[in-house]
């Protein structure tokens, strides 16, 4: 049975996934299967190239942006072999609605590694507009920076915060908290 998630005719440098499921890399970057999906796993420095590349072939847009802080996993496992494990990952998922070229709606992740003594990563905004808020968010909750982003400040902590709630290094219950109609 032929899987929606998965079209033939994208354009990957290596080889067509479709014909080659043993494929190990797909529009220049290393890549696998996971689920009947497609996952990219490029380095840093080829993230907007490849943003771009996957625009021009239809994925129209960056429907969800995330990060993973792998600090109490630093030897995971799923990633290719040519691919070095950091503490950090962003994760971009990708959608395509059809097109003349691949009429079937197609899905993709990309999985960036972000290592912990350069928290930097390339804004995606001037790619996919829209993803500013996520962007910030990751920059927020994780730490990591996106280069270019046109307003890198806090969405959820206030401005004076210190620290980054969802590292796995950051001290919990350091904030009290009053519940309603609770003692003092």
């Amino acid at each position: 049975m032929e899987d929606p998630n998965h079209s033939d005719t994208h354009e990957a440098s290596a080889a067509q996934v479709g014909d080659h499921p043993e494929a190990s890399e797909a529009y220049g970057v290393p890549m696998v299967q996971v689920r009947g999906q497609l996952v990219l796993h490029p380095s840093r420095a080829d993230l907007l190239d490849l943003a771009a590349t996957l625009k021009a072939d239809g994925f129209v847009q960056c429907v969800d942006l995330c990060a993973v802080d792998y600090l109490t996993h630093p030897q995971r496992q799923g990633l290719p072999a040519d691919v070095s494990a950091e503490r950090f990952e962003m994760v971009a998922c990708f959608i395509s609605h059809g097109s003349q070229s691949a009429p079937a709606p197609r899905r993709l992740r990309a999985r960036v590694q972000v290592p912990q003594d350069d928290p930097v990563l390339p804004s995606l905004c001037d790619v996919y507009p829209g993803v500013e808020n996520m962007e910030r968010e990751i920059y927020d909750m994780f730490g990591i920076v996106f280069e270019n982003h046109p307003d890198m400040s806090r969405i959820l902590m206030p401005d004076e915060w210190d620290g980054h709630p969802l590292r796995r290094d950051y001290a919990v219950g350091q904030v009290p908290v009053q519940f309603k109609g609770a003692p003092s």
